[in-house]
């Protein structure tokens, strides 16, 4: 390595000699900004940060502190020019060194930032490798009081995975079926996955793969795209996609990759017509973005209009979800583009298809939605548990202003409510926001930048914790309902709590078999909880496909529903908590009951102008009411009247529910045309 002394002392930079060549030969740092013209000394062989072990060579130092810490090192500095960096940070000694922090990416562009606790006396290893690229670049390591935490609702524990190998550690998500979520690692022409065995072991499998046309260098969804029971994959690459179907026993792939030019960066497996078939999106960087719709026997159409056309690209983190509660996905893309330029306008577009057509309507700016922030990932979940989906909009960057916590207020509009959340005072950045409930409190959290999570109290505010990993796929890596990060080869393990949970496994017939769309509801002491079904969500990893609900302290759930992207509807009562429940699409539908053999049923359905109740006379009816499909009552009546007319009611799905005088409820859906 060559150093232009000279250069460096005048610009008043500390310059490293090839001493930090190999961990043996690692140079001391202290606090302060470091200049390194190159990377081209021996490679690390464990990947702290996300991304596999590909690096061919490495830079070292070490880092002692006299006191206990909070250090940050960052190569996210103007003399970086945004090159492209990766880091790992070790204790232990050369040889047998185990991983401590480490990142890709969270810092602006593609820079990196890590922030974690030392302790006075312990060395640290600090690597940075040539994953991305070789090119020079500066670091700076500063110091920082530690701020005592409050006790952590929920601790992790590190669990190495030394058998995992491959390029893309980026899944946690199932592959055969059995609903327990596997440890999915890619390479240019494997597939590597350890299935996880309900008694907690894990069986690794490597399957040979045609030699993949792109790489998940930026993202990856996975679902099933044929309903044969085994999950295909989409690699999301900076100049095109591939698809990586499975065979019907789970045991091969087949590669699809189209000839179209595609900047992939998030990718997304969604149903956007609504016909039962799984299609993929894929967000561009520098043109409109890109779509395939499935035929319905797994072949895909490429489409490139619709769904998010500026023609200057900057579309960066997509996600679907059912904002406005009508049962289909809309599409929400955070964009991230510097300057004046309007391609860094976010975007909100509304699913108006309808008969198999894709008819999407942008309604970013009524909405209040169409914000300039530099944003590669978006976190949408409901956090203060009133029925609808919340968006939490993470930066990458400051530059264009920070985090936006997004409040919807159920008329199809949102209200910034970022002030006093927590968020406005968060300072970090990263490519990845996500949310989860991870400590199970039946309040959603959002896992952020610098090994943060901030825990959701339930009100729209939130509060952060440092732990000892960055953002990674998030998925039960041992089927307890404690939700789990994957970095790399390491699994951070929840340490669980005392508060009560359920999983819901969703297995579509008419829908896709994944259930991705669907919305899960459950009901208890608390009110009311849901969950969208999603593949890709955050920016780069694919999580659980699983619908995790932490429900506190309660010991009951009153009532599950599945609302699938068919229409249909699945209900169950008083499940069992503390443990995973399969619903298979139309196995427990929402219905009335059933007297002296006289089934108590809704006629005609779909209907114009009336709704008959079939054999009414055998209930003890107290009360009629009907919802809309937003929750909104839209009559109650105490009526005794087998026949209610419908003529004020528009188009659409409603449901019915009577009650009777000894408080027993019996509900149904029909369709008022």
């Amino acid at each position: 390595m060559k150093i232009n002394f000279t250069f460096f002392l005048l610009l008043g930079i500390p310059v490293l000699s090839q001493a930090q060549n190999s961990c043996g030969m690692a140079v001391p740092v202290t606090a302060g900004t470091y200049a390194v013209t190159g990377v081209d000394g021996m490679a690390t062989t464990l990947a702290c940060a996300s991304g596999g072990n590909t690096q061919t060579a490495s830079e070292w130092y070490t880092y002692t502190p006299t006191a206990n810490y909070s250090v940050t090192v960052t190569t996210d500095l103007p003399a970086s020019g945004g090159t492209d960096t990766r880091f790992h940070v070790y204790t232990g000694a050369c040889g047998a060194v185990t991983c401590f922090s480490g990142d890709d990416d969270s810092g602006s562009g593609l820079t990196s930032t890590a922030t974690f606790n030392v302790t006075n006396g312990t060395t640290y290893i600090i690597c940075f490798d040539n994953k991305w690229t070789s090119a020079g670049f500066s670091f700076m390591l500063t110091e920082a009081p530690i701020i005592v935490q409050p006790t952590p609702p929920v601790t992790f524990t590190a669990n190495t995975f030394p058998s995992i190998s491959g390029n893309y550690g980026l899944a946690t998500t199932d592959m055969d079926g059995d609903f327990l979520d596997d440890i999915v690692t890619v390479s240019s022409s494997s597939v590597q996955i350890l299935y996880q065995q309900i008694s907690g072991a894990y069986i690794t499998t490597n399957i040979p793969t045609p030699a993949a046309t792109f790489e998940p260098s930026w993202s990856m969804a996975i679902g099933d795209l044929d309903k044969n029971g085994f999950n295909d994959m989409l690699y999301g690459d900076g100049n095109g996609v591939t698809f990586m179907k499975a065979n019907s026993t789970g045991t091969g792939f087949t590669q699809v990759a189209g000839p179209e030019y595609v900047f992939c960066q998030r990718t997304n497996f969604v149903d956007i017509n609504n016909d039962g078939n799984l299609d993929a999106f894929s967000c561009h960087d520098v043109d409109p973005n890109v779509y395939y719709l499935n035929d319905g026997s797994g072949n895909l159409v490429f489409h490139n209009s619709g769904l998010g056309d500026h023609p200057e690209g900057g579309n960066y983190g997509s996600i679907w979800m059912d904002y406005d509660n009508d049962g289909d996905q809309d599409l929400f893309i955070a964009k991230c583009r510097g300057g004046a330029t309007t391609a860094k306008i976010d975007e909100l577009h509304r699913n108006d298809s309808n008969n198999g057509n894709v008819v999407f309507t942008d309604v970013s700016v009524a909405a209040g939605m169409a914000q300039p922030s530099q944003s590669w990932s978006s976190a949408w979940n409901d956090f203060d548990n009133d029925g609808f989906m919340d968006a939490l909009i993470g930066i990458s960057s400051s530059a264009d202003g920070g985090h936006l916590l997004m409040k919807n207020d159920g008329d199809g509009t949102f209200s910034d409510v970022t002030t006093g959340s927590g968020w406005d005072t968060n300072p970090s950045t990263s490519i990845e926001h996500v949310s989860f409930d991870f400590d199970n409190d039946g309040f959603t959290d959002v896992m952020g930048g610098d090994n943060k999570i901030l825990f959701g109290n339930g009100d729209m505010t939130f509060y952060p914790m440092v732990y000892a990993f960055s953002s990674g796929a998030v998925g039960d890596m041992n089927n307890d309902g404690f939700l789990d990060v994957r970095n790399g080869n390491t699994i951070y393990m929840n340490n669980k709590n005392s508060n009560n949970w359920i999983t819901i496994n969703l297995q579509g017939i008419q829908s896709n078999s994944n259930g991705i769309g669907a919305r899960v509801e459950i009901y208890g002491s608390w009110g009311k909880q849901i969950r969208d079904i999603r593949s890709g969500d955050g920016f780069k990893y694919m999580n659980t496909l699983n619908a995790h609900f932490g429900i506190g302290t309660a010991t009951t759930i009153d009532s599950l529903f599945i609302k699938w992207p068919s229409g249909k509807v699945d209900q169950l009562t008083n499940p069992a908590i503390n443990q995973s429940v399969t619903i298979v699409e139309g196995a427990h539908p929402l219905s009335l009951v059933e007297i002296d053999g006289k089934k108590i049923s809704l006629f005609p359905n779909p209907t114009t102008d009336y709704l008959t109740i079939e054999n009414f006379n055998l209930l003890d009816a107290s009360t009629i009411e009907i919802y809309t499909q937003l929750g909104v009552r839209v009559l109650n009546t105490s009526k005794q009247n087998a026949t209610i007319p419908l003529t004020g009611l528009a188009s659409g799905r409603y449901f019915l529910v009577i009650q009777t005088k000894n408080g027993e409820k019996y509900s149904e859906s029909f369709i008022k045309m």
